[in-house]
């Protein structure tokens, strides 16, 4: 038997995060629109990106986990993207597949910090919002009786993380994100930590 937490709904939990959301973005938002913005935008293609991040895990637990994503730069230092998101999990239980998908917005607060710590060390700063919406499994997750045989999961995230700079358009992130309500199911980790790659 699956030991798993269900828990009620919370109207003053679900206000508290849709408040801290709202904070977050307008935080971001504000700082984005305090950089000097070039009188010449780059073209479309130019400020499209691309990338996602596999995870993968075998042994007595099985989580293998496939996100890509698709990007822009709305500023230079701001981004926003999109993607969908499948997993598949095993235990000694069973096995469930989730699938789902996710938006973003991620900001670049450091650049180089080489720039303020001369050690050659070129690694930027940046801070990340995420809204993720997962189907889950009823049969996996939920006692009985289920109400239908899949249900979503709709979780915000936010944290922040270092770009190492691979090339002139390519990066890789370690995102450390924490997950302010998954409902007890035990999808994410708090802090999640997630390894990228962007080109």
């Amino acid at each position: 038997m699956k030991a798993v937490c269900i828990r009620g709904y919370d109207l003053s939990e679900r206000i508290r995060m849709t408040g801290l959301m709202i904070v977050l973005l307008l935080v971001i938002f504000s700082a984005a629109s305090g950089q000097q913005v070039r009188q010449e935008k780059p073209p479309l293609r130019e400020r499209l990106f691309f990338g996602g991040n596999i995870g993968l895990m075998f042994g007595t637990y099985t989580n293998i986990d496939i996100s890509p994503i698709v990007g822009l730069w709305v500023l230079p230092r701001l981004a926003i993207g999109a993607g969908p998101d499948f997993r598949y999990y095993k235990d000694p239980y069973g096995s469930t597949t989730i699938y789902g998908g996710k938006v973003y917005t991620e900001i670049i607060f450091l650049q180089d910090l080489n720039n303020i710590l001369p050690l050659g060390i070129h690694l930027g700063l940046f801070l990340h919002g995420e809204y993720e919406g997962l189907s889950l499994e009823s049969a996996f997750f939920k006692y009985p009786p289920y109400e239908s045989d899949r249900f979503m999961l709709n979780t915000f995230l936010a944290g922040g993380g270092i770009r190492q700079m691979l090339g002139p358009r390519s990066a890789m992130n370690i995102t450390f994100l924490w997950a302010f309500d998954d409902s007890g199911y035990g999808i994410y980790g708090n802090p999640e930590i997630r390894i990228s790659f962007m080109f």
